[in-house]
């Protein structure tokens, strides 16, 4: 729901609480610079916090300040912000920023009705970037650092780590077993086991020791390219095999393929179903804040709205080694999920049939239909060219899809990743009981281990809206069911 600005909640007088304060570096990773404006943007959050708004609504409306200050001058909790943001703008403006485009190169939305404000204005402030040249909203949209999650940016020369993301070349994996998923019913412990004992998961988990996993990607030569890739070797040896916090999962299920599949090689029916979502990493988060930081520095006068987007120019030396040491994140990222599946079906006297695998944050070398070169990058977005297969994941316990790519050019050859969030991960904590959670995962026969409360089910999107808006970039080749749901330990890692 949107509020409209001035009064539209009644004045509560809650006492602070963390849960009511936006802090500077939240602010900063929403677009607003250093300096003083930081202090006057909390003061209006806090505002905005006491009229009872929780902090995405907070955020939603500060974001719009930014975008459209003048339409805010006379709002009591926001006026005075927008007032400084004039002034900090004309100041911007002597120095002679980055030009940025007078307004946004159009762009195609999906499912616009299932997405908030900020991530539009996240989206339009990309798409006035000099150099976007074409873009793309998916349907599981919601605010993120720099580009929203599931918005697609095609830039020419150039290279956006923030719009890659933290996270590099986190992914889809799913693996079928020609086996009826009823052994899941049968031996639901040793299936449970084969998961518990065979993965690690949270910020910071690795193997240690003799437990240690092997795969060839730790013997790539550009493990040696630069001093950081040469010191994050280490990280990736321990790390390799483990699962991230938060969303990532490692599951079993039943997957439905809809019909015989050549590329598959499978014929119609029920399988038996392993699905995993994790990323690079310690690997890939060092990666990005590295790149990050330096597009920035070498971008002092870029337009506070879009810092974080700072980018590399893709033949300069900086530009060229990030997109190494992307790619090479990507390869272990890879090498992650395939190592997870091997062990888990090896503990489980599994022989794997097919499997479909993707990445949804990474950039892409590819052309536009006027033959242009462009870097495709997907942030929380799941490639969907002519024919490509891809995995779209719901929640913990509802449905995914395994998807077959379009290639429609409005969407650049895209999908979502997954549901989208529609309650932030402190919003879920605060207003979803673990009874509720729990109720939703037993009405549809799902044991979960792990997991925090703000992995609820209904912190997210439903799954067939966000599917129903995108028929036209995707069609529906099969659907997975979650069984037995693997996650970081609750409170754990959050």
């Amino acid at each position: 729901m949107h509020m409209r600005r001035g009064s539209a909640a009644p004045h509560t007088h809650r006492p602070k609480d963390d849960m009511g304060i936006i802090s500077g570096k939240i602010l900063q990773l929403n677009g607003w610079p250093e300096g003083p404006i930081i202090r006057i943007a909390k003061d209006a959050a806090d505002a905005l916090w006491r009229a009872g708004l929780d902090r995405d609504q907070a955020l939603e409306r500060l974001t719009a300040v930014r975008v459209n200050p003048a339409a805010y001058l006379g709002d009591p909790d926001l006026g005075a912000l927008a007032q400084a943001w004039i002034e900090l703008q004309a100041c911007v403006e002597d120095d002679e920023p980055v030009a940025l485009r007078e307004s946004p190169l159009p762009y195609r939305i999906w499912g616009r009705e299932f997405i908030d404000v900020g991530a539009l204005a996240q989206m339009d402030n990309a798409m006035r970037l000099p150099v976007a040249v074409a873009g793309a909203l998916m349907p599981d949209a919601h605010v993120g650092y720099g580009l929203p999650i599931g918005g697609v940016l095609a830039t020419e020369g150039a290279v956006i780590p923030y719009a890659v993301g933290v996270d590099i070349a986190c992914r889809m994996r799913l693996s079928l077993y020609d086996v009826s998923p009823i052994v899941l019913e049968q031996r639901p412990n040793d299936y449970a086991q084969a998961i518990l004992t065979q993965t690690r998961f949270g910020a910071g988990e690795a193997f240690k020791g003799k437990d240690r996993r092997e795969h060839a990607v730790l013997d790539d030569p550009d493990w040696s390219a630069t001093g950081l890739l040469r010191r994050l070797r280490d990280t990736a040896i321990g790390q390799l095999g483990t699962s991230g916090g938060g969303n990532h999962f490692v599951e079993w299920g039943t997957f439905e393929l809809r019909d015989d599949d050549d590329a598959l090689g499978l014929k119609a029916g029920t399988y038996l179903a392993l699905l995993s979502h994790s990323g690079s990493r310690g690997v890939g988060y060092q990666i990005a804040d590295a790149y990050s930081k330096l597009a920035m520095r070498l971008q002092p006068e870029l337009d506070p709205a879009v810092k974080h987007l700072a980018w590399l120019d893709i033949d300069g030396q900086e530009g060229q080694e990030y997109w190494g040491a992307m790619n090479l994140a990507g390869r272990f990222a890879s090498a992650n999920h395939a190592v997870i599946h091997r062990a888990v079906a090896q503990a489980a006297g599994l022989t794997e049939a097919a499997s479909v695998e993707n990445h949804h944050n990474f950039a892409w070398r590819e052309q536009l239909p006027d033959g242009r070169t462009v870097f495709v990058h997907r942030k929380g977005a799941t490639p969907a060219g002519p024919g490509v297969l891809g995995v779209i994941p719901g929640s913990m316990a509802d449905p995914g899809y395994v998807v077959r790519g379009n290639g429609l050019p409005e969407g650049l050859n895209s999908a979502s990743h997954g549901a989208g969030r529609q309650l932030s991960r402190k919003k879920a904590i605060a207003t979803i009981s673990k009874r509720e959670r729990d109720a939703y995962l037993a009405e549809r026969g799902v044991r979960l281990l792990g997991g925090g409360l703000d992995e609820s089910p209904q912190a997210y999107k439903r799954i067939e809206d966000v599917i129903a808006a995108q028929c036209d970039l995707v069609s529906i080749v099969g659907k997975f069911t979650p069984r037995i749901v693997r996650m970081a330990d609750d409170g754990k890692d959050w």
